[in-house]
């Protein structure tokens, strides 16, 4: 059922008005256990991807805001970043759309795609701080996947992060820790590592804010 949700519009379509995509938000919004929920929020990316009638859709139904719940709710940290992931996505498939050549099916695509107001949504449910709140988390993949998100954000919520403390004294914490892992690494000779790579996202966002 995903692959064929995710290749075949019909599919999708027919998907989405059966009521797919509610059934899939009011398993996220109660109380079920955390592997049910997993596979909800993997099948709502998959609906969810490269398709803006399913985006708007799910903005429609309070979709955003269900997602925002999750991280309400105790033992439900592993979905975290899977969340972060989805919106980046999204936000990023519109912009890079917005920014390819324009063929007459493109140019459908992005009419089809400023239907899907979820920029102004995440600002609006102040996304920007439950996302930077992540940078707190230990482990360096979850924050690789922040950063990132972060980084896109920053367009949208700059006055935001400016007048927020503790990001200012987390990006400060995660600069000295990536800078002695970053050293670590050149000091085995590996000039272009991975700590490395995630030290330059990390002084790209505070020279952002300066």
């Amino acid at each position: 059922m995903r692959e064929a949700c995710e290749c075949n519009p019909k599919v999708q379509i027919e998907a989405i008005e059966g009521g797919a995509l509610q059934k899939l938000l009011v398993i996220l919004a109660t109380d079920q256990h955390l592997a049910v929920k997993k596979k909800a929020l993997f099948a709502l990316s998959s609906m969810l991807r490269h398709f803006p009638y399913a985006q708007q859709q799910f903005l429609k139904l309070g979709g955003l805001q269900v997602l925002r719940s999750l991280f309400r709710q105790k033992g439900m940290e592993t979905l975290y970043v899977r969340v972060v992931t989805l919106l980046y996505d999204l936000i990023m498939e519109k912009m890079l759309l917005e920014d390819s050549q324009h063929g007459d099916q493109t140019e459908e695509k992005i009419q089809q795609y400023r239907q899907v107001k979820l920029v102004p949504a995440v600002v609006e449910q102040d996304w920007c701080v439950v996302v930077s709140n992540l940078l707190a988390m230990p482990e360096h993949d979850t924050r690789e996947k922040v950063l990132k998100t972060v980084g896109v954000l920053m367009a949208f919520c700059k006055e935001r992060y400016r007048g927020d403390q503790a990001l200012s004294t987390t990006l400060s914490l995660l600069r000295s820790e990536y800078e002695e892992l970053a050293a670590e690494e050149q000091r085995e000779g590996d000039k272009d590592g991975y700590f490395q790579e995630l030290l330059g996202s990390v002084n790209t966002i505070i020279q952002e804010l300066r």
